[in-house]
């Protein structure tokens, strides 16, 4: 098994900057692909990243292309997500995710709690 647990949020203006940590616990961290949902209120939680096991392959969703980057150290099992060019759009909970395949649906056995990022002026 494996506990996780975001921080990093919080409130940024438009065109601003964030960076989200997943920290794990376990020494099994390495055998997990790992990544990040959010939701937005009044809407479907969506998928945004996912890193492979091995961190040598990331996936985007289209709507953060080029400006999210997703990263982990699996020595330190730590997962990040470096958020850029923030905007309105991105206000949403963001919780990290492993398992030991990625499923873009959500479908996945461990979830962090959720963290919180607000883009507002």
């Amino acid at each position: 098994q494996v506990q996780l647990m975001e921080s990093g949020g919080g409130l940024v203006q438009p065109g601003g900057s964030l960076r989200l940590t997943c920290a794990a616990s376990g020494r099994t961290f390495s055998t997990y692909a790992t990544g990040w949902f959010r939701q937005a209120p009044g809407k479907e939680r969506e998928f945004v990243a996912a890193i492979s096991k091995s961190g040598g392959d990331t996936v985007y969703a289209d709507s953060v292309k080029g400006r999210f980057t997703i990263s982990r150290n699996n020595a330190a099992n730590t997962m990040w997500l470096q958020m850029n060019s923030l905007n309105s759009e991105d206000t949403a909970v963001y919780s990290c995710a492993a398992d030991q395949v990625w499923d873009y649906t959500g479908s996945m056995a461990y979830w962090g709690k959720g963290i919180l990022v607000t883009v507002s002026s």
